[in-house]
């Protein structure tokens, strides 16, 4: 059973703290391995997994036909995710929310250690920064991004570390960051990206090898941007 503070939230006078209580008691009866698995995977393990996929939206971006530009939304992404943490400083020093178990018996926490303040969640912010900046340069994976940046925000509740309103603001504070900066980082990091493009060394870091623009002429004036020809010969006559 719940603490005093239980009653109120499940009757209903506070939902936030009402969800609270439902989400964290699941893990009161679940197993001590599966609230093991759910505190490592909501700690750790998504973040984790947002970054993987990001990496393989990044192999997968290079092989499309405006490499450039997608690898550019790309970067965007944990840029925007890392801003958005900053940004949270602030309004965490001003809203000063203490965390749930602090003030809520009854509650299952599941990491230790947690001094700081509640609001906004900082895991939710990343996490949905991530997806939604993942969305912007492949919509697929960017879709697969934020369905684990949710699946991260129901496990910060789990954990009885954050009140669902937390984990909201995390979400909304990482998408707005992310989508109403992105015409700006987009104006800055397109140019960078297509100059690393036209580069020996370092194309592949935008553009999958041989996917890259032809290398200037004999007479110094810059090729045309074309799939590479297996016969060097008729490029040479097209020249």
């Amino acid at each position: 059973m719940a603490g005093p503070e239980a009653a109120p939230g499940t009757s209903g006078s506070n939902p936030d703290v009402g969800l609270l209580y439902e989400i964290n008691g699941v893990a009161k009866d679940a197993p001590a391995w599966v609230d093991g698995i759910v505190g490592f995977v909501g700690e750790y393990g998504l973040l984790l997994a947002m970054v993987l996929l990001v990496l393989w939206a990044w192999r997968t971006v290079r092989r499309g036909p405006d490499a450039e530009s997608s690898v550019a939304a790309l970067v965007w992404a944990p840029l925007a995710a890392g801003l958005a943490v900053l940004v949270n400083i602030p309004i965490r020093g001003f809203v000063e929310r203490r965390r749930p178990f602090l003030d809520h018996d009854g509650l299952e926490v599941l990491v230790d250690g947690k001094t700081d303040f509640s609001f906004v969640s900082d895991h939710a912010t990343l996490a949905m920064a991530l997806g939604v900046g993942l969305f912007v340069a492949h919509r697929t994976l960017g879709l697969i991004g934020i369905g684990l940046a949710l699946l991260e925000g129901v496990c910060r509740v789990y954990m009885g570390v954050h009140y669902p309103t937390d984990v909201i603001g995390g979400f909304a504070l990482g998408t707005a960051v992310t989508l109403l900066l992105a015409p700006l980082a987009m104006a800055l990091l397109t140019p960078l990206t297509k100059a690393i493009g036209r580069t020996q060394k370092a194309s592949w870091l935008v553009r999958a090898r041989g996917r890259g623009p032809v290398v200037p002429d004999a007479v110094g004036l810059p090729g045309p941007r074309t799939e590479p020809s297996t016969d060097s010969g008729e490029n040479d006559l097209a020249a």
